[in-house]
């Protein structure tokens, strides 16, 4: 039997069987989205597929860092940091060719923290364009570094100075891809068997920075897929002696490392809910106003595209990345490409989410906008056709620029409450205040330069 062909937990109680397996590895993906899971014996597992199980709901209380936030309200010591209820899904089984005979299943907290669930999240903003006759269909693709050498060498000096895979700028590289084929491909192999193929894979215009665009799917797949690739793109360079990074920015020198998402919806009928052949560019009163939501509230769910400290390194003008929520006909300068098309290919790239953004919540916060848009038939500004990073626009178009000011904006919008409901914005802002509050309590090398002896 294949993964692919799992439906219930009876189909997926049989392959265990099948194969004979003694553990079954789960998980579930944090508000970070981070992967948090553990191996279960084949008893626990299967009794679990019926009832669920306990996780302690600390992976919901803690930094990237496991450092406790002391300003949550739903989870932390005053709760006792008791179990979150999981439930297993059982559609969501993969194959782990790293592991052997080994599979995958994923769950989902259901209960008191269903609230704080980012997969949860984004079920809940697709059933709402469900309610409004669409189905959402996403594609995401990532920028990340890749890096020639073992996670120890680079531990043991701080992360710095990493010697990456290639040296220098040279985008769509055949030679680069050719000479490291031995990661190219073993990544390309490694996201075929486990049933989230990549559509393209190139280097990209830096030393060691390579692009890796995952084929489209239904949303929650799609960002399921975007979840464990960057889980498992990380197991498979560190078992080869190498790593990648999904930093939005890990050198001032260079561009940042994005992580787009491309998003369509499609009617009752099957078709693209984007495209009118009649209209210019192909543009329907659908995407339109999708485009005039996303435009309008970006800057209120931009905390959910840039969730670290980092992810302001990247928004800067000039490389990149977008500082305005301004939109475009096939223009790389905005933060909203419309790819005009065919019914098949016409879509929206959100270019604002940087690849260290969890993929539940990019694509859940860019619906949550487009979707508002299409309900309140919100019309865009005039499309931007010249380069957007010179453009003097309005204070309603202006970003945040620094993940607190996101997160008062999250914390404070109307839309975004309606969209994910107050126990998530409320947790979630209250997270990233803490990041904020954690970088500010140290020294960074750039001040001991600057200040030390000159001041």
């Amino acid at each position: 039997m294949q993964t692919q062909a799992i439906r219930t937990a009876a189909d997926l109680a049989a392959l265990v069987t099948q194969r004979g397996l003694k553990q079954v590895k789960v998980g579930l993906y944090d508000i970070d989205g981070v992967m948090a899971g553990k191996y279960m014996s084949t008893d626990k597992f299967l009794s679990a597929l019926d009832k669920g199980f306990g996780f302690c709901d600390v992976v919901f209380g803690w930094d990237v860092g496991d450092r406790l936030y002391d300003n949550t309200r739903l989870t932390g010591w005053g709760r006792g940091y008791g179990d979150a209820e999981i439930r297993l899904l059982p559609d969501s089984v993969r194959e782990l060719p790293l592991e052997g005979d080994m599979l995958l299943v994923q769950g989902e907290v259901t209960g008191r923290l269903e609230c704080l669930c980012p997969r949860g999240v984004l079920r809940r903003l697709l059933a709402r364009a469900d309610a409004l006759g669409f189905e959402v269909h996403a594609g995401f693709e990532y920028e990340f570094l890749a890096v020639d050498e073992p996670d120890e060498a680079l531990f043991a000096r701080a992360y710095r100075d990493p010697r990456p895979l290639g040296r220098g700028a040279f985008g769509y590289s055949v030679l680069r891809n050719s000479v490291n084929t031995d990661f190219y491909r073993a990544l390309l192999d490694l996201c075929e068997r486990m049933d989230m193929p990549i559509e393209g894979f190139h280097e990209e215009t830096g030393p060691g920075q390579l692009e890796a665009a995952l084929s489209v799917a239904p949303a929650l797949r799609a960002a399921d897929n975007a979840a464990l690739f960057k889980t498992f793109s990380k197991v498979l360079a560190q078992k080869q002696g190498r790593m990648v990074s999904f930093m939005a920015k890990w050198n001032e020198q260079q561009s940042g490392q994005g992580g787009h998402l491309h998003i369509s919806l499609r009617g009752k009928d099957g078709c693209n809910a984007f495209y009118d052949e009649a209209a210019e560019h192909g543009i329907s009163r659908v995407q339109r106003h999708f485009v005039g939501g996303l435009q309008r509230y970006m800057a209120d769910i931009a905390a959910t595209a840039a969730p670290t400290i980092n992810s302001f390194r990247r928004l800067v003008p000039g490389y990149w990345a977008p500082t305005l929520s301004l939109w475009g006909v096939d223009n790389r300068t905005v933060a909203i490409r419309v790819i005009p098309g065919s019914d098949k290919s016409q879509r929206v790239e959100y270019r604002l989410p940087g690849a260290d953004a969890n993929p539940y919540l990019a694509l859940a916060g860019a619906l949550a906008a487009g979707l508002a848009g299409v309900d309140e038939a919100i019309e865009p500004d005039e499309a931007v056709t010249a380069n957007g990073y010179q453009l003097d626009a309005p204070p309603e178009r202006k970003l945040p620029s620094t993940l607190w000011d996101a997160a008062q904006r999250l914390r404070h919008s109307s839309v975004a409450r309606r969209a994910f409901g107050d126990d998530f914005v409320e947790h979630f802002a209250a997270t990233r205040e803490w990041e904020e509050r954690e970088f500010q309590r140290y020294v960074t090398d750039w001040e001991l330069k600057r200040y030390f002896e000159i001041i």
